[in-house]
This record gives C-alpha cells, structure tokens and sequence, in this order.
C-alpha cells in the first residue's frame, strides 16, 4: 500500500466528517500524535498517526503551494 504525503499545513480530507459538517482539515502539529483544526469550525483534534493516515482520504492543498507572506 502507498504512504501519503502529508506535511505540515497541509488541508487534507477525511473520510468522515466534523461534527461541524466539514470535512476538510488543516495539520497544525505533527509527531507520533497529529494535531488537525477542523476549516469549518476551527476544533483542533488529537489523533494517532496510525489513525490518522488511516482515515485520510487525500491532500486538498499543500502547504508549498500557498504563498508566503514576506514580513
């Protein structure tokens, strides 16, 4: 089976939505455990990784494309 690619800021989809209705979120911590905020309602979850790459349907927008804000 093939990993996904996945990075920091990324917005993926899940396979099930939020609560909220959506089901587009944005990876704000990685680790062994992944932190997601939900695009909707702004929630941010706890997951495994294992879990977490279980349940990851694709990557919507990666975080390269975006542009940066030069400070």
């Amino acid at each position: 089976m093939e990993r996904k690619i996945f990075q920091l800021g990324d917005v993926v989809q899940m396979k099930k939505n939020h609560p909220c209705g959506s089901n587009e979120m944005e990876i704000i911590r990685m680790g062994m455990d992944i932190r997601i905020k939900c695009v909707g309602c702004k929630h941010s979850v706890l997951v495994p990784r294992a879990k977490f790459e279980k349940n990851l349907k694709k990557v919507l927008r990666s975080a390269e494309e975006l542009p940066q804000n030069p400070l």
